[in-house]
């Protein structure tokens, strides 16, 4: 949903390079701070994200228009998903009556509310989530999510529903991982950590134990 909606305003951008009037500096405004949040966020830099989350709720908010901000908070629940973070998406359920059907699907989708759900409404990789998940044949399809951030809030939806595969964990940690994205790596290695301890694995724990150490740990002090 963020990257779809970051095209769009990329897509305004370089229609100002023709003989057309600039976009409205908004725009280009709110993209990159909404782009600098979920990158914030995700490597776990909270105070840069907060500020750039309020310069994007700012900017969108300048146009008076409710469905531009629900989406912006659309963004930020979804990045919390990416994350294991959950809770009902209060920001944008009291803009959800301005928001699109296309982005009150995504909403129940990620708050796991699926019955009823129609999937044609979501964002195509999402629709191969929802029908796997539905068919229950414990089968991956993570990895054939291209974008990294799609992929991890696909992770976090099927984890809040309890219908994640083994093969998920291992998807979403690599993920997390290539990304440097330490705040949905220290979770998914956390979740990784609690798989082995209960299998009795010993030394997988103790490898996931030192991973989560490192990225964890305080950088020193140059």
């Amino acid at each position: 949903m963020k990257t779809i909606y970051l095209a769009a305003l990329s897509a305004a951008l370089l229609a100002a390079c023709g003989s057309n009037p600039p976009p409205p500096a908004w725009k280009g405004n709110a993209g990159s701070a909404l782009a600098g949040f979920s990158d914030a966020y995700l490597r776990g830099e909270s105070g840069i994200a907060t500020t750039e989350f309020a310069r994007a709720r700012a900017e969108m908010a300048s146009t008076g228009r409710p469905d531009l901000v629900a989406h912006a908070e659309l963004v930020r629940c979804a990045t919390r998903v990416a994350s294991l973070e959950y809770d009902s998406c209060p920001a944008f359920e009291a803009l959800a009556q301005d928001a699109t059907a296309a982005e009150r699907a995504y909403a129940a989708y990620l708050g796991g509310r699926w019955d009823g759900l129609d999937a044609t409404l979501l964002p195509e990789q999402h629709r191969a989530v929802l029908a796997a998940a539905r068919a229950g044949d414990g089968k991956s399809v993570l990895a054939p999510i291209a974008d990294p951030l799609s992929r991890l809030v696909a992770a976090g939806v099927l984890m809040r529903q309890a219908r994640t595969a083994p093969a998920d964990i291992v998807v979403a940690t690599d993920t997390a991982s290539e990304q440097g994205w330490r705040r949905p790596l220290l979770t998914w290695l956390g979740v990784a950590l609690k798989r082995a301890q209960a299998a009795g694995d010993t030394v997988e724990a103790a490898r996931l134990q030192r991973r989560i150490d490192l990225a964890g740990a305080t950088p020193p002090v140059p």
